[in-house]
């Protein structure tokens, strides 16, 4: 793992619970992005936060991008537009069906709830993770996929998403765009929970690191990370920046 710190060029990296810490950033994230920039790594986000959250981080954040809506929609750095990473012919059909598959879900769970970011929301549909059960995400999932949908969840929410839409997917095809020349192992992918399952896979993305708290969900985790932090969620992210500083 030492030997391929030294080869990085850009972190592919999740926030909720591996940036923040309870919840936020701290100061020492954002030194830590700091340090990045000048030692020439770059950052890129690639969340399952809302496009309407993401766009703003890209903006503010010394990041070279972000990725929304666990690969739905990209936004450089610098620009006001998103690039749509899915296809969506109507966007208005699309918001339509995914709230009708929530009520499906909330007739048979009635209490799950609309999550607050859902209305800046352009590819999927989030509801709030508290109160459920690992059998009744089991059960939802079956539910979507049943449904014609996919569905994944974070530590924070679940999401109704279409089907072959998932972080992997959505930053390989950034990767090829925008950085063409990076090898494999010239990117580290960075995570902690479910959603972040397919930043794990090994044949796309060798170099991968769970923080500390993906220890929770490694027995769910098919694809699980090639190291995993000593600390916790955002701690675990700038002890990880200084490794690869370091070497």
């Amino acid at each position: 793992m030492l030997h391929y710190l030294s080869k990085i060029r850009l972190i592919a990296t999740d926030m909720d619970g591996t940036l923040t810490v309870n919840g936020k950033f701290n100061s020492l994230l954002i030194q830590a992005f700091h340090d990045l920039q000048v030692a020439n790594i770059k950052v890129l986000i690639v969340t399952g936060r809302s496009a309407g959250w993401v766009s703003g981080l890209a903006h503010y954040l010394p990041v070279v991008g972000a990725i929304a809506e666990n690969g739905g929609m990209y936004y450089p750095s610098g620009s006001e537009t998103g690039i749509s990473l899915s296809e969506i012919p109507d966007l208005i059909r699309h918001r339509q069906q995914l709230a009708a598959t929530f009520n499906e879900l909330k007739a048979q769970f009635p209490q799950i709830q609309e999550s607050s970011d859902n209305r800046f929301r352009i590819t999927d549909w989030t509801f709030d993770i508290q109160g459920l059960t690992t059998s009744d995400l089991e059960s939802i999932a079956n539910l979507c996929q049943n449904m014609g949908w996919g569905f994944t969840y974070s530590t924070v929410q679940c999401h109704i998403k279409p089907q072959g839409q998932d972080k992997a997917i959505g930053l390989l095809q950034i990767l090829s765009k925008y950085f063409s020349d990076y090898t494999a192992t010239e990117v580290l992918t960075v995570g902690d929970s479910p959603n972040d399952e397919s930043l794990f896979d090994a044949r796309y993305f060798p170099i991968s690191v769970g923080v500390a708290n993906v220890r929770e969900y490694i027995e769910r985790l098919q694809h699980q990370p090639a190291y995993i932090t000593q600390a916790a969620a955002g701690e675990g992210f700038c002890e990880l920046a200084k490794m690869i500083i370091r070497e």
